[in-house]
């Protein structure tokens, strides 16, 4: 069998195409305490500089043996962007939202005409995607990272988001097409810049928290917008909300994203039966396993997901800071053995 670079072996499992092994990939937050120590590049200074942000991210790849580049580390830059206010990360925590931009239709206006490289953070994003492709764009993927359109709106909009949905608020229609085409830009943004793998992660758009009805007509259509324009530029998309998500799989599989990233709550084997297109990725436990368990318990965990209907057995969140290299590269080691029947 031929043996392919970890960028083809991305693209061609999650298109579904044959591969001589697993791809060894994070498509969620990858730092840790022990890389920042390792390249002396620590929070919360490397979410504002881009070759800090880059040069993090690549810890992933030289410390702990992932074979892809993936930026950012966090999901409010892009809420930062249309003037949120944040409460400001620390060496071991993000950065969050705490203060909201929009709440009527005419505060939505105000932003229609976003621009791009006006020296925002997501243009220090952008930059890192650059970097990261520079060095290394011919060998490994490099995946840009991004929230969703629902959970932007959400941090736009704020408290009133959920009850805006459910009474029809004039502002909800008119901030999701604003979220979702800021989305498809910024996107496009990072693919111009190098990327080929999108990561669209909405935590707030969660079958647990919406049910059918709301998910398949708030989250479904302003993800496959996303899917359809990145699939148009050859550029594969994963799509990672949090939670239990088993019995919304067959509605998340409907955008048409290439990968459906899951947490450690779903069930991994109707997971798979339920999708028809997207390939189920994760669930390893970020907290029990990966950051309070053994090597050998992630190995086994490894090798019950995939039996279990995993298609890349990855991280089913994000990493905990404090969680061992160790463990995360015996996750690496696992998908250097792991084959496709």
């Amino acid at each position: 069998m031929t043996t392919y670079t970890a960028k083809d072996r991305l693209y061609r499992v999650l298109r579904g195409m044959e591969v001589d092994r697993m791809p060894a990939v994070c498509f969620t937050q990858t730092a840790t305490v022990e890389q920042m120590e390792a390249v002396k590049v620590y929070w919360p200074e490397a979410h504002e500089n881009a070759e800090m942000l880059f040069k993090l991210a690549e810890a992933a790849h030289t410390v702990v043996g992932f074979e892809a580049i993936r930026v950012p580390f966090d999901i409010t830059a892009e809420a930062e962007f249309f003037g949120c206010k944040l409460k400001a990360g620390t060496r071991d925590q993000q950065p969050s939202v705490i203060g909201h931009s929009v709440k009527t239709p005419e505060d939505v206006d105000k932003w229609k005409d976003f621009k791009f490289g006006t020296g925002k953070r997501v243009d220090t994003i952008i930059e890192s995607v650059k970097l990261s492709a520079e060095k290394y764009g011919k060998e490994l993927p490099i995946i840009g990272s991004m929230i969703g359109p629902f959970s932007l709106a959400q941090h736009l909009n704020g408290d009133n988001w959920f009850m805006g949905i459910m009474m029809d608020d004039p502002v909800v229609q008119p901030l999701l097409d604003l979220s979702t085409d800021f989305c498809i830009k910024y996107a496009t943004e990072m693919v111009k810049a190098g990327a080929d793998t999108i990561v669209i992660i909405d935590p707030t758009a969660s079958y647990e928290l919406l049910g059918d009805q709301f998910y398949d007509k708030f989250a479904v259509p302003y993800h496959k917008k996303i899917a359809d324009a990145m699939r148009a530029l050859n550029v594969s998309t994963v799509l990672h909300i949090c939670g239990d998500t088993t019995k919304g799989i067959a509605l998340m599989d409907k955008a048409g994203v290439d990968g459906i990233s899951v947490d450690q709550k779903v069930n991994l084997t109707a997971a798979a039966a339920a999708s028809k297109q997207a390939k189920i990725v994760g669930n390893l436990d970020p907290v029990q396993l990966l950051w309070k368990g053994t090597p050998a318990d992630v190995t086994a965990r490894c090798k019950a997901a995939f039996a279990e209907g995993a298609t890349i057995v990855t991280v089913g969140c994000g990493i905990v800071t404090n969680t061992p290299t160790a463990n995360l590269q015996a996750l690496v080691e696992f998908t250097k053995t792991a084959t496709y029947k």
